[in-house]
């Protein structure tokens, strides 16, 4: 296992004929997608040995479109700079070392197909474009030649090594020509023979034609005349050859002196394994590359991947060599694109080679063997998982369609990946290992399908028969859950769970997945007894003792359920948008209860965590509401997409979001430890390595996945501000969105928008699937244009939001697209054009009105205005027809051409005068002509059946329908409403729906157009009120109404529905304190009191921040059960307004008071209960228990310094609310505990003033008062009453150090420090941190500059509290916290032991196979280097056993110490000696000697930890 970073690329650009290039020394480069990936290859690679010899080192960043042509200058002094250039239409000169741009020219007009630097010029870059321009750009003097040679697409083109003017270029309609630019880009040879794409065009490496041994062709398709223009033949021209590889699937070699072809090469069809489908067009790309010094010896690409070296001495045999014959798959699996050679420093020969399979492969030109493969994505790193039972094996969810498991363990090769693309077909979602079952890997892709594959076989994946309509977002393995399809015989221990984009969750039976897949929303509907609407899910987690299941949910609730019947037993209603991620904490850490840790991501930037402890081990009979985290992770800037946890530390968690950067966090602390921003994108994934504990892996949708080292890392937490804009910067410069051209489809089925992806990959098609191996990219079947569509160069705005939806789980909202994106309208005829066509408005009213009508008979007419002959003899026709006994054969004919007389013989003559005249009407575009003549005849039922067939039916035509009977009215009513349908004309073919009785019909048609509201008004007008379809249309619309952010409308549709819950849920769903007071107040008009009371204290809450004290005790005053909240609130509002009082801040306060704070006289104690007395009616000892029961029952977590202040005010104030109802109730001993848990609070978060502030408001002459009180020494308050006493004295010996100091020191700040340490080592929290951190931070502050009067004396009350610090020095929690300490920091020690062990193992198996060594003697060397932090003072190693008994001993000295001592935390004893010491020192003879060789005597018995040994040298030698 290498320990330096690592990255796994974007695949290279697909069609481009050169996009990638090296120089001597080992540089190689690429393009991908906008920028080029840069690698060094051979010794200077500085890779493991044993390892291939190369590593991706870096990215050249600053094109916005796709990089479609790549090229290093190969001249000696200047091997460090290349081009490229990019279909954002600039050509860039870069310097590879610095990886930034030297100059930069946009000169193109037109889309840059072709890029070359001259090999005998050192300044001059050659390009061309798609409109056959060609611009030739010299570096050094800035200036540029315009050359048009040929209107047509250049695809490729390169310099002449040999002579420094002639520059030969490739169209694409096989043409080649060579041009002399120092003659205006004059052609020199106009080269015919190939007659598709010129793919390639390779020089040979040596001048003149002595080098190959062949002449003219015989058998040649060349004429015998010279093609083109053949120039006398000057020394420029003669004496060099030319190959060119094409499309057409031959190789040419041409003469430049002869100026024609000398040799063609017809590509072999090679039997591949599996063979070749015959009725598949072979794809082909043919890339050349002739090698130097080898003239007689060719290299080119084939049509599956293979590379074939040609012998080119014997011109009338066909022989090539196959590279890597031997070796079975070590040929690429797809066409290859791009050959380029490479010499190492150690003078090796290489090739590479990139393709469409996404592999660079490197070949040693020696032996034709692959040396080795350098695997890239195709598409964004949706997932990632490591396998817990195949160490090291990381699976890697890709958007191209394909799995990668990537063995990071390798020995041998550090990109040791395998593909899997069988059955998937789709963007890869959500991964999940078996727990237990080796390679067994469940995956999600965004089409809803689930599957299982077997990485160990190569069979296809067994596919789940139940789909999801959406994205899946996350897959879960878990215990069977009780359900009708898992009989009691064959059930799996673990069965799949799959949450979908349509907010299912669906547990597989992985024994069965062709049988239907069971939705556990019934269970728990049913367990539950829930009526309401169940949320949408959109994550899912279980606790890895599978017994405790996670739901995130779309409104940002996450629910607890217990198995085995899914019992909800908590919500946690902290997050208020979507739920992303969910993830349970280890249970393999030092601290067991650490697994009752829940983390989770949302749409929101914070991560919070809860403690659940508590909640699963009582198992409430009903579900408990969590609103208040054990830790708040604010940092990052956007939504957060995955979080994963570190299986080597307790506590430690990792965090993906939108912000472009992974954040590595210590959730014990709450504070951030390192920042990742190595990305280009938007994070989706992150994985945390099982095997080091410094590494992590991470993907975006930059297409990339890095492996980083957090030790590494500038950054300690996410970019704010100016930093986080020029992120945003770096992500805006990948590829932009780009008009695609599609065509029409012919047929009459809607393209769903989602399915059509621009950017991603190459478009993804459900038909046909792999031609070769099997990536799902086939371009050319994708559509018939002539031109491949260039994949990697991707549009990327579109695929970023697809992506966008599929990991932020919103739904994607597609405005209707006119390219056929939406229903073909049929369009009916001209006529309905000619209707609606309005005269113009200027023409004047007389003339509209002269305008004739129409003609309904014009034929007829018309014939009637012939000549006189034709009228006369008409009147001989129609005499003889009507008056003759015996009509003869002329007579009938000239009827029959005469259709007009039709008018005056019989009506058989009349009804085909008639079908004559409708014939010339319908030809004419005008069908209702034809209709009324029809009506004329009689014949209704055929005109409608007529007028149907041609979607041509009218009002008119429907509205006589019932002449012709009742149900040919019915019949051509509904007819009528499905050509409406056809015309998007929805409303009218309901109404005519409704006119036949068709109700349900009607509804149902609005519905499924989306016209709800319409469809509600139809539906509450024409059917019962408890109707089910009236519910259904409410509950859709409601739906449909939450995902567009219209949850006002969406409210009233729940209530309509009467869903009352589900109603105040929804208008909660913005959070704002209007919306969470109105659903507050819904809630209670409905009867929801318990969602009323947590939406009445969030909107409280919310209120709180804005400090608006008014609003906030009106929503509490909501709801009866928030009595005692209201308390709270209003003791927050007093001390908030004390303390504003006390630091005025400059400018006007935006507080909203309420009237009875203004009052500010008296104690703050008594101005509490007169306030509960007065405004709230707080007087009997009923009242005061009632509230205490309410505030007992909210456990809030423990502080830490990073708890943000007002949340830490608000707890604290919840303690002291207690503390006085307690007092108010005679309760001292509670009322005493529950005053030292709110100064506790204050002293963990390191917050000294609000300490202070505590101290004076509720003990301002100390804690004598309580002492009486309580009056009993053997009260079991009494040794909580010790604790309140030496805090108090702890806050005043701090305060009188302070004072001897002039100017006073910002006291917080320091504070702060202080106690990041004290609370992290001395103090045993619920969750105790692990210890001191590698060099422990200082245990005491440094000592005050000395004032200039020496000999200044102390008050009286100075004088008091030096007296009492006595107290302070209790040799008891001395040594408690002592033992305490020790803990920590030999747990700290083992922890780096197993570290340290972990990594020399994998070193060792690395190099030397199996480690044999004893792990104790192997922990021990690793932990005598100067770096450990377990060594002792004087670097001396210490034994595994050393440990563990000092463990033992310090755990059993804790044991002993009485629970009275363990339980109330105490000021640090050794801490409180140092500031005495210090004082004593500033102020000789106001500290007694006594009291300061106590102190040193504790420092000296108990300072043997890190964290004080320096500070005890100091005052104890």
């Amino acid at each position: 296992m290498s320990l330096e970073p690592r990255t796994l690329p974007p695949s290279p650009n697909w069609y481009c004929t050169r996009c990638s290039d090296a120089v001597p020394g080992g540089f190689f480069g690429f393009a991908a997608r906008t920028s080029v990936f840069l690698v060094r290859v051979g010794p200077g690679a500085g890779a493991i040995p044993g390892t291939p010899p190369f590593r991706v080192i870096g990215e050249l960043v600053g094109h916005t479109e796709r990089v479609s042509g790549f090229t290093f200058s190969h001249h000696p002094d200047q091997y460090n700079l290349c081009a490229t250039s990019s279909d954002d239409g600039t050509v860039k000169i870069w310097d590879v070392e610095t990886k930034t741009v030297v100059t930069e020219h946009a000169l193109h007009q037109h889309t840059i197909s072709a890029l070359h630097w001259s090999p005998r010029v050192k300044d001059l870059i050659v390009s061309g474009d798609e409109k056959g321009v060609v611009f030739c750009y010299w570096l050094n003097r800035s200036d540029s030649q315009h050359l048009f040679i040929e209107p047509r697409t250049i695809f490729c083109l390169t310099c002449s090594p040999h002579h420094e003017d002639l520059v030969a270029i490739g169209y694409k309609d096989g043409i080649v020509v060579i041009i002399d630019i120092s003659k205006k880009g004059e052609v020199i040879h106009r080269l015919r023979g190939h007659d598709d794409e010129i793919h390639s065009i390779a020089w040979c490496p040596l001048p003149g034609e002595d080098c190959l041994s062949i002449n003219q062709e015989e058998n040649s398709e060349e004429p015998e005349v010279p093609n083109g223009k053949v120039r006398a033949q000057t020394p420029v021209t003669k004496d060099c050859y030319l190959a060119t590889g094409s499309k057409d699937q031959t190789i040419r070699i041409w003469s430049c002196s002869r100026g024609r072809g000398v040799m063609t090469l017809k590509l072999p069809f090679l039997k591949r394994r599996g063979g070749v489908d015959p009725t598949v067009k072979e794809r082909l790309w043919l890339t050349l590359h002739w090698p130097k010094d080898q003239p007689t010896q060719l290299v080119s690409s084939c049509f599956g991947g293979e590379l074939l070296l040609w012998d080119l001495t014997q011109s009338w045999r066909r022989k090539y060599t196959l590279f890597s014959a031997s070796s079975e798959g070590q040929n690429h699996s797809r066409i290859v694109f791009n050959l380029c050679p490479l010499q190492t420093e150690d003078d090796k020969q290489l090739l590479l080679s990139t393709s469409m399979d996404r592999d660079v492969k490197c070949w040693d030109m020696a032996t034709l063997e692959c040396c080795w493969t350098l695997p890239s994505l195709g598409g964004f790193a949706y997932s990632l998982a490591f396998s817990p039972v195949d160490t090291g094996c990381l699976a890697i969810g890709v958007g191209d369609g394909m799995i990668r498991v990537w063995n990071t363990l390798s020995i041998k090769n550090n990109y040791d990946v395998k593909s899997f693309w069988q059955g998937v077909k789709s963007k890869v979602t959500a991964l999940c290992w078996h727990p237990t079952k080796e390679g067994c890997l469940a995956f999600g892709t965004d089409d809803g399908k689930v599957g299982l594959y077997d990485t160990y076989s190569s069979k296809p994946p067994q596919i789940s028969s139940t789909y999801h309509k959406k994205t899946v977002y996350s897959l879960a393995w878990g215990p069977p859950i009780p359900s009708m399809l898992l009989g009691e015989g064959d059930r799996p221990s673990l069965t799949l769970y799959s949450c979908g984009g349509e907010g299912l969750v669906l547990q597989h039976n992985p024994w069965k997945l062709n049988g239907e897949a069971f939705d556990i929303n019934k269970l728990i509907r049913d367990t539950n007894s829930i009526k309401y609407k169940l949320p949408v899910h959109t994550e899912i987690s279980w606790k890895a003792d599978g017994k405790i299941m996670a739901l995130g949910n779309e409104d940002g609730s996450i629910e607890i359920f217990q198995v085995p019947n899914l019992k909800l037993i908590c919500t946690i209603q902290q997050h208020h948008k979507l739920v992303n991620a969910i993830r349970w904490h280890h249970e393999h850490g030092s601290q067991p209860e650490l697994s009752c840790l829940v983390a989770s991501g949302s749409n929101n930037a914070v991560i919070y965590v809860h403690d659940l402890k508590a909640v699963i081990e009582s198992n409430p009979e009903s579900p408990v509401t969590i609103t208040e985290p054990f830790r708040t992770l604010s940092g990052h800037t956007a939504k957060i997409t995955s979080l994963a946890w570190s299986p080597h530390h307790d506590g430690r968690l990792v965090s993906a979001s939108y912000d472009g950067t992974a954040q590595v966090w210590d959730t014990l602390r709450g504070e951030p430890l390192c920042n990742f921003r190595g990305h280009r994108g938007r994070l989706l994934c992150v994985a945390w390595s099982p095997v080091d504990p410094d590494c992590i892996y991470s993907g975006a949708d930059d297409f990339c996945v890095h492996k980083w080292l957090a030790s590494m890392q500038e950054h300690s937490r996410p970019p704010q501000g100016k930093k986080n804009i020029e992120l945003e910067k770096k992500r805006l410069s990948q590829p932009k969105p780009k008009p695609k051209k599609k065509k029409r489809p012919t047929a009459r089925v809607p393209v769903k928008p989602d399915l059509y992806d621009g950017n991603e990959e190459e478009g993804l098609r459900g038909s046909g699937g792999p031609v070769e191996n099997g990536s799902v990219s086939d371009q050319e079947g994708e559509e018939d244009a002539p031109e491949p569509e260039l994949p990697c160069g991707v549009p990327a705005a579109a695929a970023a939001a697809a992506a966008a939806a599929v990991v932020s789980r919103e739904p994607v909202i597609c405005p209707p697209v006119s390219l056929g994106l939406e229903k073909p309208r049929v369009i009916v005829n001209n006529k309905v054009t000619l209707l609606k066509k309005e005269p113009p408005k200027d023409r004047p009213e007389a003339l509209v009105k002269k305008r004739k009508a129409r003609l309904i008979l014009p034929l007829s007419t018309s014939l009637d205005h012939r000549s006189k002959e034709e009228l006369h003899q008409d009147c001989l026709v129609l005499a003889t027809a009507k008056y003759s006994q015996e009509l003869n054969e002329g007579v009938s004919a000239d009827l029959e051409e005469r259709v007009h007389l039709g008018l005056f013989t019989d009506r058989a003559a009349l009804y085909r005068m008639m079908e004559a005249e409708g014939k010339g009407h319908l030809e004419n575009g005008h069908p209702e002509l034809f209709h009324q003549l029809m009506l004329w005849k009689g014949d209704l039922k055929g005109v409608l059946q007529t007028a149907a067939e041609r979607g041509e039916l009218t009002d008119s035509l429907v509205a006589m329908a019932p002449v012709a009977g009742y149900h040919v009215w019915l019949w051509a009513v509904e007819a009528f409403a499905k050509q409406l349908c056809f015309q998007d004309q929805h409303v009218k073919a309901a109404s005519h729906l409704l006119s036949i009785h068709k109700v349900y019909e009607a509804v149902e048609l609005l519905k499924s157009n989306h016209f709800y509201r319409e469809a509600i008004a139809v539906a509450k007008a024409r059917l019962r009120p408890e109707d089910p379809v009236l519910k259904d249309l409410y509950l859709c619309w409601g739906a449909v109404l939450e995902k567009d952010g219209h949850y006002a409308v969406a409210a009233k549709c729940y209530l309509g529905a009467a869903s009352a819950y589900d109603a105040a849920k929804v208008l909660a769903k913005k959070g704002d304190a209007a919306s969470l007071r109105t659903a507050a107040e819904l809630a209670s008009i409905v009867g929801e009191d318990e969602l009323s009371a947590s939406l009445a204290l969030r909107c409280a809450q919310e209120l709180l921040l804005a400090r608006n004290w008014v609003r906030a005790q009106e929503a509490l005053q909501l709801h009866e059960s928030l009595k005692g909240q209201r308390l709270v609130f209003c003791l927050l509002e007093l001390l908030s307004k004390l303390q504003e009082e006390r630091q005025p801040s400059e400018g006007k306060s935006s507080s909203s008071y309420n009237a009875w704070s203004t009052d500010t006289e008296g104690p703050l104690t008594e101005r509490v209960t007169a306030v509960w007395r007065s405004a709230f009616g707080l007087d009997t000892p009923e009242q005061h228990q009632a509230a205490l029961q309410q505030l007992q029952s909210i456990q809030y977590p423990s502080a830490t310094n990073n708890t943000p202040s007002k949340q830490l005010l608000f707890h604290i104030c919840h303690d002291l609310t207690l503390a006085v109802l307690s007092q108010q109730m005679a309760s001292w001993d509670k009322a005493v505990e529950a005053l030292l848990r709110a100064v506790v609070r204050s002293y963990d978060s390191g917050n000294f003033t609000v300490m202070q502030d505590v101290h004076s408001a509720f003990l301002p002459e100390g804690c004598d008062h309580l002492r009486d009180k309580l009056g009993d020494c053997q009260s079991p308050a009494m040794p909580a009453l010790k604790s309140l006493e030496a805090f108090f004295i702890y806050g005043r010996l701090y305060e009188l150090w302070w004072s001897l100091s002039r100017p006073r020191p910002e006291s917080s700040v320091w504070v702060r420090a202080a106690h990041r340490r004290t609370s992290s080592t001395e103090h045993h929290q619920p969750l105790g941190d692990a210890g001191p951190e590698a060099g422990g931070p200082p245990a005491s502050p440094p000592e005050p500059s000395r004032p200039p009067e020496l000999d200044m004396g102390l008050t009286e009350e100075s004088e008091r509290v030096l007296g009492a610090c006595k107290e302070l020095f209790s040799e008891t929690h001395a040594s408690l916290q002592n033992s305490r300490r020790t803990v920590a920091e030999v747990q700290e020690t083992l922890a780096e032991m197993i570290r340290q062990h972990q990594k020399s193992q994998l070193c060792k198996s690395t190099v030397n196979g199996p480690d044999k060594n004893d792990p104790e003697q192997e922990a021990e060397r690793s932990l005598s280097s100067p770096q450990s932090q377990g060594k002792e003072a004087k670097n001396e190693p210490v034994s595994l056993p050393e440990l563990t008994k000092r463990l033992t001993e310090a755990n059993e000295r804790i044991a002993k110490f009485p629970e009275s001592v363990k339980t109330w935390p105490f000021p640090d004893v050794l801490e409180c000696c140092l500031v005495l010491l210090h004082i004593g020192s500033q102020c000789p003879g106001h500290v007694t000697q006594e009291m300061q060789q106590q102190a040193r005597e504790l420092l000296q018995k108990y300072g043997n930890t890190q964290v004080y040994q320096r500070h005890c040298q100091a005052f104890c030698t």
